[in-house]
């Protein structure tokens, strides 16, 4: 049986209003929990396209888009996610942290959240690149983590001595760091 493609015509009539992106929809939510983002560039949005990104992940909304580098949005669904009562909370747990801010957040040096990243306590959904100075040579991708994941790392391994973890001092060899191996003994 062949698959009749849709045309633009049959697409516009399922879809009488056309998507949105993923920023307009980060906008539209950050106006649903009453912290519009700001208009002007250059400012700290209040949600951002990365929290819309980890709704697609959940579930939560769908990616209308077939480009990897942005999202398109029903608007008709995010206003649906915008009258959810736990619009906050979801949009608190999805709030991404990079490396400095989620080692912070646990209260332990970056060194020791470094360690969390290799030993897989905790994955990055997503990266930004970030310019120094005015070459792409002075860029650097920075991997960002949601706050949920960051929260969810003490509950997750109660083996570990958090107490200690939190008071290791600078220089010092983190409990976390593989243990350093012996050079194998050759034979004589």
């Amino acid at each position: 049986m062949a698959v009749k493609a849709l045309d633009a015509d049959t697409s516009r009539a399922a879809m009488p209003t056309p998507p949105i992106s993923g920023s307009a929809a980060a906008d539209r939510i950050a106006d649903a929990l009453a912290t519009p983002n700001p208009a002007t560039y250059g400012e700290r949005a209040k949600v951002t396209a990365f929290v819309v990104r980890r709704f697609v992940d959940r579930g939560l909304l769908v990616d209308l888009s077939a480009n990897s580098d942005s999202t398109l949005h029903h608007p008709g669904q995010v206003g649906q996610v915008c009258r959810r009562e736990d619009l906050a909370d979801l949009v608190a747990a999805d709030t991404p942290l990079g490396p400095e801010q989620a080692a912070a957040r646990l209260g332990v040096r970056r060194v020791e959240f470094d360690h969390l990243v290799r030993l897989g306590w905790v994955l990055s959904p997503q990266s930004v690149e970030v310019r120094f100075g005015t070459s792409r040579a002075g860029t650097v991708d920075v991997p960002l983590y949601t706050t949920a994941s960051v929260d969810a790392i003490p509950a997750a391994h109660p083996e570990v001595d958090w107490k200690q973890l939190r008071t290791v001092e600078k220089g010092r060899r983190s409990p976390l760091a593989a243990p350093r191996r012996e050079p194998a003994l050759v034979p004589a």
